[in-house]
């Protein structure tokens, strides 16, 4: 895929990209695929799939009461806890207030009800199944996990035709919960729908946002502080990855909305 030679023109030092499609063919990459990169909220998706394998094997459950909310509340970003602290800033689902602590707090249940640590519990439940041999989670279950393109490109796949749990658990991760309700998008400002999932942000009418103008409502995925992003667009069938070593800034504002245009473009 041309589209992807976009990425050496980003001012960062090293960057990877790739493609995969929803029936799994990895349909282009481009720079060092196997070179690790820290993700940070790019392991938020990783984290809440672990939880969803906590769910479907009845470990836990939706609405147990976990902290100030519900399992539903801290994965979905409405518990009310803060973004960096154990602070309740609002009543569960009242305001989308996204919250590091929040699924902090998540892991630790989970953690606690299945009796592994949860760093564990990811490999087990997610990375080892799907050959995530380059992925560790080192740190918070927010924000701590290292990997490659190689890797993500195997969880992107899997997000997309799930083995390791049911399609209909995808499909509801995968959309909106507790709709209607604003927030702020770190990076992109307050959002009249401040749209997410089980663990995934929904891209739906927010604006600005970090995917592409050409990228369907339905584009789900997470992008990281430490310059990192993961999309799936279901219109095109089909998922992104790019990992880079520079911190999010106006350099990622600039560059991550075309050169997502271009790789759908290439797509199309």
């Amino acid at each position: 895929m041309q589209s992807l030679r976009a990425v050496s023109r980003w001012p960062v030092e090293n960057a990877a990209t790739g493609v995969v499609s929803a029936d799994g063919r990895v349909l282009g990459t481009f720079g060092d695929v196997e070179r690790r990169f820290p993700l940070a909220s790019v392991t938020k998706p990783l984290t809440a799939y672990a939880v969803l394998v906590a769910v479907e094997e009845g470990a836990v459950e939706w609405d147990q009461p976990v902290g100030p909310a519900t399992l539903r509340h801290l994965i979905a970003h409405t518990s009310g806890l803060a973004f960096d602290s154990d602070k309740v800033q609002a009543p569960p689902g009242e305001r989308r207030i996204y919250s590091n602590t929040g699924f902090e707090v998540m892991a630790a249940f989970v953690e606690s009800a299945t009796e592994i640590p949860f760093a564990d519990y990811l490999t087990e439940a997610v990375l080892a199944p799907l050959g995530m041999t380059s992925t560790a989670l080192t740190g918070s279950p927010a924000a701590g996990a290292v990997s490659t393109v190689s890797d993500l490109l195997r969880f992107a796949a899997e997000v997309q035709s799930p083995r390791l749990v049911s399609a209909e658990l995808v499909a509801e991760a995968t959309s909106v919960q507790f709709p209607g309700l604003k927030g702020v998008l770190p990076g992109y400002g307050s959002q009249r729908h401040n749209d997410w999932g089980l663990g995934f942000e929904i891209k739906s009418d927010k604006s600005p946002h970090w995917t592409g103008a050409g990228s369907s409502p339905r584009t789900f995925g997470h992008f990281g502080q430490s310059g990192t992003f993961l999309w799936v667009d279901p219109a095109v069938g089909a998922a992104c990855v790019a990992l880079a070593d520079r911190p999010f800034g106006e350099w990622a504002v600039a560059a991550w909305p075309p050169f997502t245009d271009g790789v759908l473009a290439e797509l199309g």
